[in-house]
Protein backbone atom coordinates (compact mmCIF):
# COMPACT_ATOMS: atom_id res chain seq x y z
CA UNK A 1 0.00 0.00 0.00
CA UNK A 2 1.26 3.27 -1.35
CA UNK A 3 2.11 5.39 1.88
CA UNK A 4 1.10 9.33 0.74
CA UNK A 5 3.85 12.48 2.40
CA UNK A 6 1.51 15.24 3.37
CA UNK A 7 3.93 17.32 4.30
CA UNK A 8 7.72 17.78 4.07
CA UNK A 9 9.97 19.32 6.69
CA UNK A 10 12.89 19.58 6.13
CA UNK A 11 15.90 21.06 8.04
CA UNK A 12 19.73 21.49 7.08
CA UNK A 13 22.14 23.00 9.44
CA UNK A 14 25.67 24.40 8.14
CA UNK A 15 28.01 25.49 10.52
CA UNK A 16 31.45 27.59 8.87
CA UNK A 17 34.53 27.80 10.94
CA UNK A 18 37.56 30.00 9.74
CA UNK A 19 39.41 26.82 10.35
CA UNK A 20 36.90 24.79 8.46
CA UNK A 21 39.08 26.18 5.18
CA UNK A 22 42.29 23.93 6.27
CA UNK A 23 40.14 20.58 5.92
CA UNK A 24 41.71 18.43 3.23
CA UNK A 25 40.19 19.51 -0.12
CA UNK A 26 38.78 15.56 -0.72
CA UNK A 27 37.00 15.32 2.60
CA UNK A 28 35.53 19.11 1.98
CA UNK A 29 34.50 17.90 -1.55
CA UNK A 30 33.11 14.25 -0.71
CA UNK A 31 30.97 16.57 2.33
CA UNK A 32 29.84 18.33 -0.54
CA UNK A 33 29.34 15.91 -2.98
CA UNK A 34 26.93 14.01 -0.35
CA UNK A 35 25.10 16.84 0.39
CA UNK A 36 24.53 18.20 -3.31
CA UNK A 37 23.31 14.25 -3.63
CA UNK A 38 20.73 14.27 -1.18
CA UNK A 39 19.09 17.61 -2.25
CA UNK A 40 18.54 15.95 -5.49
CA UNK A 41 17.41 12.89 -4.04
CA UNK A 42 14.77 14.92 -2.04
CA UNK A 43 14.09 17.15 -5.19
CA UNK A 44 13.17 14.35 -7.00
CA UNK A 45 10.78 12.65 -4.23
CA UNK A 46 9.11 16.48 -4.37
CA UNK A 47 8.76 16.23 -8.12
CA UNK A 48 7.54 12.91 -8.31
CA UNK A 49 4.98 13.67 -5.09
CA UNK A 50 3.83 16.84 -7.43
CA UNK A 51 3.29 14.60 -10.43
CA UNK A 52 0.81 12.17 -8.33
Amino acid sequence: MPIEIKELHIKINVTEKADSNAAPPNKRETEQNTTADTIEAVMSLLNQKKER
